[in-house]
């Protein structure tokens, strides 16, 4: 019996050290150790080894690992060869600051599935004996990360391998440099989970775009894209049908035809209503799409799919609308960019009082600009309402127009910077703005916003607020706030949120954005019309009050 019980123990024991491990397993675990040790390992970090080519190495050896054993066999040696690592004094100081940790998870070392004891504690050491100061891989302007010396493969596919090391170069920029990390719909872990059987599969270019364009979109960040003429061409199309319309109630709403080289007459008219696009109705066509277009909530998507409804690469595109309440199917033709006639736009005033009585100012945020800001306030500063619209992108005008408009220095936001010494941690400042001022602006400050309303423009925004007499009128905000990080993946340009930007008590605007005091959006009936509803409704709070 005794002898049966030890053959027992035994069989379990080989079991155990013989534990297989799967082809997605050995490829997450590897993405985790070859961006850690890119990071973190000292000699790696400062860039003694050529980081690409050992990747594809150990994508070879692991064609030979089949179980736990072999796999950490395999992590054991290459951490050794990489060279003794020094104990670091300095890394276990305390620094001077407030630290966001809602992003910082290395508890993957530690995961007895698929490491050793022997490789977490290797792991571990090297964690608390990292890079400090300069890094090859990246560098710094002020608190902005950059990334360098990475090498470009090109955007054409070429091998398993290389696309394999596309995904784990910008799977790890996220896990180590993304402030929003952990507010994205699925986990970061799971993401990558997902996508290696995904970048397994591809076999060609546009494949390629395709899958990389779905990796971005997981970030949730309306400051991520992917620049891609292959997928532009092939999946939004070149042709356009020659009409402007705007967005409302989820149908697009016709407001201008343009002419054609050809004089050829279009068969939509100005207030045409469009639900219908290809058998798609437009929200359909917003999830088509969505699949590659990154954004931060639902308006952003619609805001980022809004210019691509009416493309396509066939000679014309059935729609089905309503006009004068009547319901219609046509089929309307299309023509490439070149050979439709668009006017020059008008660019809005940057300010003009607009009633009679000059009682209330209007700044176009879009078109105003620093050296614009102390005439327009001397012009406008007897009003009694200035409304600022801020549904565009603001000139860098937020610190003059503090200072003008502000009782009082405050605190409006807070950012969270990279902490280079220690990454994927990111550490607190909060922001002042404005000066004590006697003489601030004692009239009524309102801020038309939108999805249009992003990043620098929501700082702005979160700056009016700090006036005693603030509102805000519109639609949520873009939900994207913080300086932007530019790269290259798979040669082709992208980008994601670099900064974290919270309110002063911490509340999050990331996905959320700022929230208007008055809730309003326009309307298919609004549009028809040719009306400003939100800037009618700020008219309206500015008499009435409410």
């Amino acid at each position: 019996m005794r002898s049966i019980s030890v053959f027992i123990l035994l069989l379990l024991s080989i079991t155990f050290s013989a534990q297989t491990i799967s082809e997605i397993q050995k490829l997450e675990s590897l993405c985790k150790v070859w961006g850690f040790l890119k990071y973190y390992h000292p000699h790696v970090a400062k860039g003694s080894f050529n980081w690409d080519q050992q990747l594809f190495q150990k994508m070879d050896e692991l064609e030979n690992v089949h179980d736990k054993a072999q796999l950490n066999e395999l992590y054991s040696q290459w951490i050794d060869n990489l060279g003794k690592v020094e104990i670091c004094a300095k890394c276990k100081e305390q620094e001077d600051k407030i630290y966001f940790l809602k992003n910082f998870d290395l508890r993957w070392i530690q995961d007895s599935v698929i490491f050793s004891e022997n490789v977490s504690r290797k792991l571990d050491y090297i964690q608390n004996n990292r890079n400090l100061g300069s890094h090859h891989y990246f560098g710094t302007g002020g608190r902005k990360v950059f990334f360098r010396n990475e090498n470009s493969y090109g955007s054409k596919f070429t091998s398993k391998q290389i696309s394999l090391l596309e995904l784990f170069r910008y799977w790890n920029y996220v896990e180590y440099f993304f402030p929003y990390k952990y507010e994205t719909d699925q986990s970061w872990n799971e993401v990558l989970k997902e996508m290696i059987p995904k970048f397994i599969q591809v076999n060609n270019d546009e494949q390629y775009h395709l899958t990389l364009a779905e990796l971005v979109t997981k970030v949730d960040d309306s400051h991520a894209f992917l620049f891609s003429p292959l997928i532009s061409l092939n999946q939004y199309g070149r042709r356009r049908i020659p009409v402007e319309y705007e967005y409302a109630e989820g149908k697009l709403v016709v407001t201008k035809i343009n002419s054609n080289k050809f004089n050829e007459v279009c068969l939509l008219k100005p207030g045409d209503v469009i639900y219908d696009i290809n058998g798609k109705t437009i929200p359909q066509v917003v999830n088509a799409f969505g699949k590659y277009i990154p954004a931060s909530n639902s308006w952003g998507k619609i805001k980022k799919v809004k210019n691509l409804f009416l493309f396509s690469n066939n000679d014309s595109i059935d729609i089905k609308l309503e006009r004068n309440g009547q319901n219609m199917a046509i089929t309307i033709k299309t023509y490439l960019p070149g050979d439709i006639n668009y006017e020059k736009p008008v660019m809005p005033e940057k300010w003009k009082f607009i009633d009679m009585d000059k009682k209330i100012g209007y700044v176009h945020m879009g078109t105003i600009e620093r050296k614009d800001i102390n005439e327009m306030y001397d012009a406008l500063k007897t009003t009694e309402s200035i409304i600022f619209d801020l549904r565009n992108y603001p000139k860098q005008t937020i610190l003059p127009l503090s200072k003008l408009l502000l009782p009082k220095s405050s605190v409006y936001y807070q950012f969270n910077f990279p902490e280079t010494n220690y990454l994927s941690k990111f550490y607190s400042r909060k922001n002042s703005i404005g000066k004590n001022n006697p003489d601030y602006y004692k009239g009524n400050i309102i801020v038309l916003v939108d999805e249009n309303t992003q990043s620098q423009a929501e700082t702005t925004a979160m700056m009016f607020k700090q006036h005693p007499k603030a509102k805000l009128i519109g639609s949520h905000t873009s939900g994207a706030n913080g300086d932007i990080i530019r790269f290259k993946i798979a040669g082709l340009d992208t980008s994601f949120t670099g900064h974290g930007a919270y309110y002063p008590d911490q509340r999050e605007t990331q996905r959320v954005g700022i929230i208007p005091d008055i809730l309003i959006k326009p309307t298919i009936k609004g549009i028809k019309e040719g009306k400003d509803e939100v800037l009618e409704r700020a008219l309206e709070y500015i008499k009435t009050g409410l």
